[in-house]
């Protein structure tokens, strides 16, 4: 009978390359991409490397996916993700009036900024005062543009795109005439007197 050859080295298992090709899972699979890299490298010369590009390539299918779904989220002006930004904008400047009254209410003046609002405002509150629709991918997120005018008016609004109040990109709520009647919301800024 021949010898076995003991030093011959061992193919890897089924599993091996299941979990290889469970790090084509987005978000997840950056794991089982790890797992699949390591168990690559500790095994033999052939297999090891089918193991190791499949997980590399299992994590760069994460990466390439993700970059993506945030450039066209963050980044990317234009197209249906712009549209979508500023319908949550709207919304959630709309949201944000009710809360600006009702702290008014409560305190017998309008909150000297959105930051004053917000520490006012309980835990659990669905008051957002975050402009979602103002470029903040390196500073990080910033404040709906609000100013208070007297003791008696504010200008709240979203600055868009360019980061500016007041020109033509800005987000304003939406309000009917008769609920503008009863808050101290300006839309448009005068020289002169504030008006609605």
């Amino acid at each position: 009978m021949p010898e076995e050859n003991n030093s011959a080295p061992k193919k890897l298992s089924t599993v091996a390359y299941i979990i290889g090709g469970l790090s084509f899972i987005p978000l997840v699979g950056v794991l089982f991409g790890i797992i699949s890299i390591t168990w690559g490298l500790a095994a033999s010369k052939a297999d090891g490397k089918r193991l190791v590009v499949m997980g590399l390539a299992g994590i760069c299918l994460t990466l390439i996916l993700y970059g993506a779904l945030f450039y066209w989220g963050f980044a990317q002006r234009g197209g249906v993700y712009d549209d979508l930004r500023k319908k949550l904008t709207q919304s959630t400047l709309n949201s944000l009036v009710p809360s600006v009254e009702y702290y008014k209410m409560q305190h017998g003046q309008y909150p000297a900024s959105l930051k004053e609002l917000q520490q006012s405002l309980p835990k659990e509150s669905f008051a957002f005062v975050f402009d979602s629709s103002a470029p903040s991918i390196a500073s990080g997120p910033k404040y709906f543009f609000y100013e208070r005018v007297g003791e008696d008016h504010y200008y709240l609004r979203a600055v868009g795109p360019d980061g500016q109040p007041f020109t033509a990109d800005d987000i304003v709520p939406e309000l009917t005439p008769a609920e503008a009647n009863k808050t101290g919301l300006l839309l448009e800024r005068k020289a002169d007197a504030p008006t609605r």
